[in-house]
């Protein structure tokens, strides 16, 4: 299990400055990157995730490594998957500099997460990240659904997406994030992170997930045509189920016909929806096809 070995030293400010400065790497907007620069936030992500000596963790968008450190002070094995060429090649000599007794307990993968299907070494436990703002949602989803052995997790994300991953059905926040995450998993609301911890600092706050693999809905239906209902009903927010299904469904009829298999009113709308209900739908399109999942 983890080393006894004193621990890995973490990076503040100045040591992620130096390490940038000498990487020639400028964080850019383009791959959502904000460094963490604070040792106890760190700190605080991997004690909330809730992670131990019998982790194997997978992290994405590990950067200049400020998360990786603190994630093998206390887990068995981590996988960061970093999309950055540059990033990722510099990655273990970092390792090996400020965590010397346990750098061997990380593998780097240089790989865009979102097109990752497997990983080396035994199947992941866990996923704990600091996911880059502009694919967090994609990526946390293709994650979900791809590594089957992750039983829970813990992602920082912009404060506004974590209140949508998170969001009950009849809230304002609710949506298609809300839905396929739901899928996969119970959601909650974590904490939240200040804009002072990053560098460069982002113009948004943020917030941090946790979540627990639960069993997928009891349907016929495959996931896929689930999410094709989700994306449907989503599509125009101000349409009933009527209207929205309808060009999925090939008819308002064949569309309220479907709804009331389900028993879903056709003037209800999807945010209105749990994912049991949408897989219900689905079911119900499927059948009016005479189609299965």
């Amino acid at each position: 299990m983890v080393s006894a070995d004193p621990k890995p030293r973490l990076l503040g400010p100045a040591e992620v400055r130096a390490l940038a400065a000498s990487l020639g790497v400028r964080p850019t907007k383009q791959r959502g990157q904000n460094f963490v620069i604070d040792p106890n936030t760190v700190r605080r992500i991997v004690r909330t995730a809730g992670v131990g000596t019998e982790d194997r963790v997978v992290e994405v968008g590990p950067g200049l490594g400020s998360l990786t450190l603190a994630l093998l002070e206390v887990v068995d094995h981590v996988v960061a998957v970093e999309v950055d060429p540059v990033l990722g090649a510099a990655l273990p000599a970092t390792l090996a500099s400020y965590a010397p007794s346990v750098a061997d307990r990380c593998d780097v993968v240089v790989a865009d997460a979102l097109r990752v299907t497997d990983l080396p070494g035994e199947p992941p436990t866990a996923l704990v990240a600091n996911l880059p703002y502009n694919v967090a949602v994609p990526v946390l989803l293709h994650l979900m659904a791809t590594l089957s052995s992750l039983r829970r997790g813990l992602v920082m994300v912009q404060s506004e997406v974590a209140d949508r991953l998170v969001a009950a059905p009849g809230s304002r926040t609710y949506g298609v994030p809300s839905v396929k995450a739901a899928w996969y998993a119970s959601l909650r609301r974590a904490g939240s992170v200040g804009r002072s911890v990053f560098w460069p600092a982002p113009n948004v706050d943020s917030g941090l997930v946790a979540w627990e693999r639960r069993d997928a809905p009891a349907t016929t239906a495959s996931r896929q045509q689930v999410f094709a209902v989700v994306d449907a009903a989503f599509a125009q927010r101000r349409k009933t189920l009527r209207g929205a299904l309808r060009g999925l469904a090939g008819s308002a009829a064949a569309a309220e016909a479907a709804l009331a298999q389900a028993g879903v009113s056709p003037s209800a709308r999807g945010e209105s929806l749990t994912v049991e209900e949408f897989a219900r739908i689905a079911e119900g399109l499927a059948a009016g096809s005479g189609g299965g999942s």
